[in-house]
Parts: structure tokens; C-alpha cells; sequence
């Protein structure tokens, strides 16, 4: 007998909207995880991170809720709304004290990504601690962190994130660039001679 086949994000929010605690409970435990984990990696707190995955769960009851299934997926949509609520946190805290930001415009040109996905944390950080990296990620502005975020971390395509934060693909591209180049910068401005940490896996850095 074939398996039912699993209902898509949008078709569980319908369901949800009509009433159905069970799709609204299926949504929940499908993106739950990811959110939180990205809020998290954004903000640096347990605290932030597990309001701003409720309040947009909550939000998407709302009749006044925005999601359109014709400018982008649900996944980006919610992806785009934590954003959104981590950024005006972020501004009432300001907790972090960012790595001087240069305009965007003085590396676009010239300098876009290659088509095939590199892994700068990866590469740039065999040899510094989880907690290290983790801080250097922080310390990026905001606009190149959340690229940072969602493109690494997240795993999410260039066009999802661009969904996500409501910006051109080659803007994503552009920043992305850039943050890798901070990224270097920084970790780099560290002590010499710190032992070997072993090979380095990006997502234990807000596992």
C-alpha cells in the first residue's frame, strides 16, 4: 500500500487556519527546530532564540498574517518573520559591537562568488575553538551575519535567503563574499600558535 503522501508546509497552515490543531502541531515540529536554531545563531541567546520561534508560530494564526504562496515559499516566509524579530531585538540590546562594515558596493564588482558553494567556516577555522568562531560569526554586522546564517549554517540556496531577507540573489551573493572576507579578517587578528582544535564542523557552533 503506497504511504499517503506528506502534506507540504502551506497546505498544513491551511489546515491550521480552518482550525486543525493537529496541522498546525505538524508545522510546528517540521520548522520548530530550524528556526529557533537560526534565531540563535543570530542573536547568541537561548532566551531570544526560543521567544522569536513563538511569537512567529503565533503569528501565523493571525488573519493579519502576511504570507503570500506566490512571492516565496512558507519556509522562507518564516525564515524572513524570526529575522525580522531577532533584528528588533538586536536594536533594543544592541549586545554585540559589530567588525567595522564597509559598503557593499566597493566589493560587488568583480568580486561575486563562484557558482560552486565553498565553506569558509570550514576552511578557516581547523584550527580555532567552537567558541571562537561562534563569536566571530556574532561580531559581523548584522547584514553580513544573517547571510552568514542562512547560507552556511542554515544551508539554505542563495535564492531562499534571498526570500527570506527580501533582496536581490546577487545582493545575497555580494554579502556573502564580503562576510567571508570579515570572517578571515578576524579570525586571523587572533593569537598565533593556539593547538589544533581537529576538523571542524559548522553546525556544532550553536548545536
Amino acid at each position: 500500500m503506497r504511504a499517503a503522501p506528506e502534506q507540504t508546509d502551506e497546505s498544513l497552515l491551511r489546515c491550521a487556519r480552518a482550525g486543525e490543531e493537529s496541522a498546525f502541531a505538524a508545522l510546528y515540529r517540521r520548522r520548530q527546530a530550524g528556526l529557533y536554531r537560526f534565531a540563535l545563531q543570530m542573536s547568541g541567546s537561548e532566551s531570544v532564540a526560543e521567544d522569536v520561534t513563538q511569537e512567529v508560530f503565533m503569528s501565523l494564526l493571525a488573519a493579519s498574517h502576511g504570507f503570500d504562496a506566490g512571492r516565496g515559499s512558507l519556509s522562507s516566509y518564516l525564515y524572513g518573520a524570526a529575522r525580522n524579530q531577532v533584528l528588533r531585538r538586536l536594536e533594543k540590546e544592541k549586545p554585540f559591537v559589530a567588525l567595522a562594515d564597509e559598503t557593499e558596493e566597493a566589493h560587488a564588482c568583480g568580486d561575486q562568488v563562484s557558482g560552486a558553494r565553498q565553506d569558509p567556516l570550514t576552511e578557516l577555522a581547523r584550527s580555532e575553538t567552537v567558541e571562537t568562531v561562534r563569536q566571530a560569526v556574532l561580531a559581523l554586522p548584522l547584514h553580513y551575519r544573517e547571510v552568514v546564517v542562512l547560507c552556511e549554517l542554515q544551508e539554505m540556496s542563495y535564492a531562499e535567503a534571498a526570500c527570506a531577507l527580501g533582496c536581490a540573489v546577487g545582493t545575497v551573493r555580494s554579502r556573502l563574499h564580503r562576510a567571508r572576507a570579515l570572517l578571515i579578517e578576524r579570525l586571523k587578528s587572533l593569537d598565533e600558535g593556539r593547538e589544533p582544535a581537529g576538523d571542524f564542523d559548522a553546525a556544532r557552533c550553536f548545536a
